[in-house]
């Protein structure tokens, strides 16, 4: 009697993971984050996509589309990873997240950097840099503002958003790649302290760099929460193949300066999520009182 009871719930409860993965792999969640600083001239709401890898939810995204929309942003930020890099196993898809920024190009402005995908496809060139440069072309034909080691300023916010393209060393497996001493500079130089600084950097590794360059805010993904969650430990599994990596998902805080890190949206390699939905991030930043 007691091992059949051993073997019905050992059932109900793969049963139950089974269940969880299924909803996780096909639902997301919108969590907002609210920083404040004194530094810009009027409130801002910013609405962060990460790490979509060719994921629809609903017909056309339709389902992001509308949760983005009830957010009332007022600028979307893409923190890249929106499509997975071409290779002898996978042929890139961009419609999902083109019909996704597409979309959303209509109403709001938008600002976008590339995650490791986008910037391997490039880096390799032929065939695979081909199908980038089409990417990034229709990009830029909907209007969106495509920041590969750049920065813009919004006069009315009293920011500046950069867009850091990490090179391909900065993603390397199970050991972390020390950043280079004035790495952040050469693309940036240093930061204008009067003017608030955020940077999109889709690799969260190196919060502690931005943060000596003098990132106000951080907005990062690549770590798709650590792909599974477990309670109290977080986040299971890096890219990097590093077991519960310290930068998971959520806010962290450094001084008097901020990452919002996503958990993403879409799956690849290990394409699965566990007790870890998609995540659409409103990040409000709001003014404060010297």
């Amino acid at each position: 009697m007691t091992l059949k009871l051993i073997i019905i719930l050992i059932v109900l409860l793969i049963i139950a993971m089974v269940a969880i993965i299924y909803h996780d792999m096909t639902h997301f969640v919108v969590r907002e984050y609210e920083v404040r600083s004194n530094k810009i001239n009027k409130d801002v709401t910013f609405c962060l996509l990460s790490d979509l890898h060719e994921k629809s939810y609903g017909e056309g995204n339709c389902d992001l589309i509308k949760a983005v929309e009830e957010a009332k942003p007022d600028i979307i930020l893409i923190a890249g990873d929106m499509i997975t890099g071409q290779n002898d196993l996978h042929n890139t898809n961009m419609e999902p997240a083109l019909s996704l920024i597409g979309e959303l190009s209509k109403k709001y402005p938008i600002y976008a950097a590339n995650g490791n995908h986008e910037y391997k496809m490039w880096l390799l060139g032929k065939k695979y840099g081909r199908i980038y440069r089409e990417y990034d072309k229709k990009l830029r034909d909907l209007g969106v503002v495509l920041l590969r080691n750049q920065g813009t300023y919004l006069e009315d916010y009293n920011m500046e958003i950069h867009g850091l393209e990490l090179g391909y060393e900065h993603y390397r497996k199970l050991f972390k790649h020390t950043m280079a001493p004035g790495y952040i500079e050469h693309f940036f130089g240093d930061p204008c302290e009067a003017r608030y600084q955020l940077l999109i950097a889709h690799n969260p590794q190196y919060f502690d760099d931005y943060c000596k360059w003098g990132a106000d805010l951080t907005v990062s993904g690549h770590v798709h929460g650590g792909i599974a969650r477990l309670p109290l430990l977080g986040g299971v599994m890096s890219p990097a193949i590093a077991l519960f990596p310290k930068y998971d998902g959520g806010l962290f805080k450094k001084d008097n300066k901020y990452m919002v890190l996503s958990r993403g949206l879409g799956m690849h390699t290990v394409p699965i999520r566990f007790n870890n939905p998609g995540e659409v991030c409103i990040i409000k930043v709001l003014r404060s009182g010297e």
